[in-house]
């Protein structure tokens, strides 16, 4: 049967400071590319989300959690803001149907560590822990068991969101399918999430056993990735900085969960249990300072620490036990390290291009050497099939996600030929990603779109929900 749960703290174990209702803020994505100014009210209660929503905001509202987002899909330049992170208890816990019910603004964090001791965790999660359950929702995350176990979005239950035609309202696959596929990755222009029911995953220990392997180039990583893989998790780190044949060279890691060892081991098992949901509620072990000298990374010092980290990687390496916390959320250890970045920040572009467009994807990486972009990480990994909604990312290929200082001169020009060849071959740019692309670009990347739109024009006719995001790109637009 449900088991209650307390509130919970954030991932750095304390109560999150959150601004004045009715403050004015500039906002910016975890990329702090672009920037922008917005009344930021903060919700206690499903009630108060109810009353932003019906107030008629000027300039419209979109609702933000963590911030963690990479580009503007949580700005509203001159309109609202509605802070969720106040909404974040884990509201009930279900061991013997495995799901759980969540606010909006509850961390990854923190529904990891409350499933924690019923043995129990969440089927998919991002690269950080620190994401809201209503972003992750709103931005069909995916993991490393794309290709085995789908999306965030295939494991949502039922969501209770605040739409401005119907007000509060759950909505399940069986109520009103198409409001709540539309709803993930909907990028928060379908309505406001306000809580989740969400499938949990048996957690039968908190390690993985990982197989890591060493290539020397890209072919050699792309032959070693293409063959069919049984394991749950899979993914590959990139060297492109890297010169000539070794351009593309990986570290190929490759785990399953480690299955509970026998019953007589069962209290060293509750421990170790006890400690992971600990360490995903404990702050960072070091936190980069504001006051960072600008563009502390540079291409000499990245190469010289990819040589290192390939170098010290084994060539090959078989049930690797690694503790689970740091083997999903690797950057997290860091806080605040997009400030390695520089007042500048980073672009991080991912696209995805679908199965049989393996020409498509050699140019991508072909035009990232031709235009020498300094890319200071790369992470490679397979899709499995597509699910979701019109504006979900994920579809059946691969996807490549790299990082890149937004100060450095060639960008525009590189992202935007790579933009072409991803919209040629039916692949697509990620939304939540993304601050720079051009608008007639989205149609082919996202044929549903037209779909999306017809969903808005039913709950949102006034078009209250918006964004720099929406507005950019035209997602805001209402049209039957």
């Amino acid at each position: 049967m449900p088991v209650p749960e307390p509130a919970l703290a954030d991932a750095a174990g304390v109560p999150a400071a959150r601004p004045a209702e009715g403050r004015e803020r500039m906002l910016s994505g975890w990329g702090r590319t672009t920037r922008s100014r917005a009344l930021v009210l903060v919700p206690r209660d499903a009630q108060e989300v109810a009353e932003h929503v019906g107030s008629g905001a000027v300039g419209g509202l979109i609702a933000r959690g963590a911030g963690r987002n990479y580009g503007d899909a949580a700005q509203n330049a001159g309109g609202a803001v509605l802070d969720m992170t106040a909404m974040q208890r884990v509201l009930a816990i279900d061991p013997e149907r495995r799901q759980v019910t969540v606010q909006a603004g509850a961390t990854i964090a923190a529904v990891m560590a409350a499933l924690a001791p019923h043995e129990l965790t969440l089927p998919v999660v991002p690269g950080t822990r620190h994401v809201t359950i209503a972003g992750a929702i709103a931005s069909d995350i995916h993991g490393k068991n794309h290709h085995r176990d789908g999306g965030f979005a295939r494991h949502v239950h039922a969501i209770t969101v605040c739409t401005p035609a119907q007000g509060l309202v759950e909505v399940s696959p069986q109520s009103d399918p198409e409001l709540f596929y539309g709803t993930l990755g909907g990028m928060g222009l379908t309505g406001v999430v306000v809580q989740a029911t969400l499938a949990a995953a048996p957690l039968p220990t908190p390690w993985v056993s990982e197989d890591l392997d060493r290539t020397g180039g890209l072919n050699a990583t792309l032959e070693l990735l293409a063959g069919e893989d049984p394991r749950r998790y899979s993914v590959a780190w990139l060297d492109l900085l890297a010169g000539g044949a070794r351009a593309g060279r990986a570290l190929v890691s490759r785990a399953d969960p480690v299955e509970a060892p026998s019953r007589r081991e069962r209290t060293r098992l509750d421990a170790a249990r006890a400690e992971f949901a600990a360490a995903l509620l404990r702050g960072p072990r070091v936190t980069v300072p504001a006051a960072v000298p600008g563009g502390l990374l540079q291409p000499a010092a990245v190469r010289a620490f990819n040589e290192l980290r390939w170098q010290r990687g084994p060539r090959r390496a078989r049930g690797r036990h690694l503790e689970m916390a740091p083997y999903f959320f690797p950057l997290d250890v860091v806080g605040d390290w997009n400030r390695l970045y520089g007042r500048r920040g980073l672009v991080q572009y991912q696209f995805v291009l679908p199965t049989g467009a393996d020409a498509s994807l050699v140019r991508c990486f072909e035009l990232l050497r031709e235009h020498r972009v300094p890319v200071y990480l790369a992470v490679f990994k397979r899709f499995g099939p597509a699910f979701g909604g019109p504006l979900s990312f994920p579809l059946e290929g691969w996807t490549l996600a790299i990082d890149v200082p937004a100060a450095w001169s060639g960008l525009a020009g590189a992202l935007a030929a790579l933009d072409e060849v991803v919209a040629a071959c039916g692949g697509r740019v990620y939304l939540t990603k993304d601050a720079r692309m051009r608008a007639e670009l989205l149609p082919a990347m996202y044929p549903l779109l037209r779909r999306f739109r017809a969903l808005r024009a039913r709950v949102d006719p006034d078009g209250v929900l918006s964004s720099d995001l929406a507005r950019r790109l035209g997602l805001d637009e209402v049209r039957a």
